[in-house]
């Protein structure tokens, strides 16, 4: 337990020291993340978070973790540098898509071949149990990857990747010190204090993003954290054993997961990369209410948080009828929001007939039936 408090405190010391300092050297440099019509934020915000969130994350862990019981977590690291490389290009350069996506599979690649990062069982769910080792593969790779990105694309509003992140990561940590697994709940609580401290920063209103440094790491902690809980928790010899672990995974996740497997398909359905950014975001439907930044990060947590706890009170029921509830649920959410959508309203520039010699000038006005049948006239 001194481990766990000990790198609590490491992590949230340092992201609590070097935030400051990154937003200083941020303005100095002019490294902003510059307002767009996409974007929500209306001023120049610097967006080196990450930088500060890894610094705090990396050095709790290298101390407090027993590493001659953890000998998977040199790769985990590996896999966290290679992460933490992409996302820092891609926050100061930008890079292409494809790029992110060859960072994403080498980080992968080294957490499930050499961190014995895999899914094998299925655990009742639709009827499957143990999985080929191919199709356990294939799984285990996408896993991976949308986990990572489901981070990276819900990081749209002030504080919300963040204590999303800072949740999931605090319940896993929780749990695998239950189970006397030290060294995974050290990862988790590691990163759980560094968000801890970012968000002192990031919540509304922001004076720094994470940018992808800190939300591609967020999810490669959390894909790790994720796929250990599932292959552990389902063990009958364990102190806490949680039958349908992954139906609980998925509620832990369901806010990132679910709204990044909606935004993929509808990118896929009108035949753009699933990396294209867009405004179809949860939080953007709810931003479209008027709901501020603070508010919509609140609701969707404890929406987060009801979906766990209904999940692991029906832990009994099996991984099929869970995860359909949470699908319908979710997604019958999603719906009323679309339906309940604002209707934007349209404006016209109406010109104002001046008298000779003078410049005629124009105004906005409502588009209506009138309007549009004047100008057809």
């Amino acid at each position: 337990m001194f481990d766990v408090l000990f790198s609590i405190a490491i992590s949230f010391a340092i992201t609590f020291l070097a935030i400051p300092v990154i937003i200083t050297v941020a303005e100095q440099k002019k490294l902003f993340d510059i307002p767009d019509e996409r974007k929500v934020h209306h001023n120049p915000i610097p967006s080196l978070g990450g930088l500060g969130i890894f610094a705090g994350f990396m050095l709790a862990c290298l101390i407090a973790i027993p590493y001659q019981s953890a000998t998977d977590f040199q790769f985990y690291f590996a896999a966290a540098f290679v992460i933490f490389f992409l996302g820092l290009k891609d926050d100061i350069l930008v890079i292409s898509p494809i790029k992110k996506f060859i960072g994403q599979v080498l980080a992968a690649f080294l957490i499930i071949y050499k961190g014995n990062i895999q899914i094998k069982s299925m655990y009742g769910f639709m009827g499957i149990h143990d999985l080929p080792e191919m199709f356990s593969l294939l799984l285990t790779y996408l896993t991976v990857i949308v986990i990572i990105n489901s981070f990276n694309l819900i990081d749209g509003i002030d504080g919300l990747a963040g204590t999303l992140g800072l949740m999931a990561s605090a319940i896993f940590g929780f749990y695998f010190l239950q189970v006397n697994m030290l060294a995974y709940s050290i990862l988790a609580f590691s990163l759980a204090g560094s968000l801890m401290a970012f968000l002192i920063f990031n919540f509304q209103p922001a004076k720094i993003f994470m940018g992808d440094t800190g939300s591609l790491l967020i999810g490669l902690v959390n894909a790790i954290l994720v796929v250990k809980f599932i292959n552990v928790a389902n063990q009958t010899d364990i102190a806490v054993p949680i039958l349908a672990s992954p139906a609980v995974a998925v509620a832990i996740l369901v806010m990132p997961l679910m709204d990044t497997l909606r935004v993929f398909a509808i990118r896929a359905f009108n035949r753009r990369s699933p990396f294209s950014p867009d405004r179809n975001h949860i939080h953007h439907l709810l931003l479209d209410r008027g709901l501020s930044h603070r508010n919509i990060t609140l609701l969707l947590v404890s929406i987060n948080l009801l979906f766990i706890l209904a999940a692991y009170a029906g832990r009994n029921l099996g991984c099929t009828w869970i995860i359909l509830a949470i699908l319908i649920v979710f997604f019958s959410g999603i719906a009323a929001l679309y339906y309940t959508r604002p209707r934007a309203r349209l404006f016209v520039a109406k010109t104002i007939d001046a008298q000779e010699g003078e410049l005629k000038s124009s105004k906005i006005v409502p588009l209506t039936t009138d309007t549009i049948l004047e100008h057809k006239n």
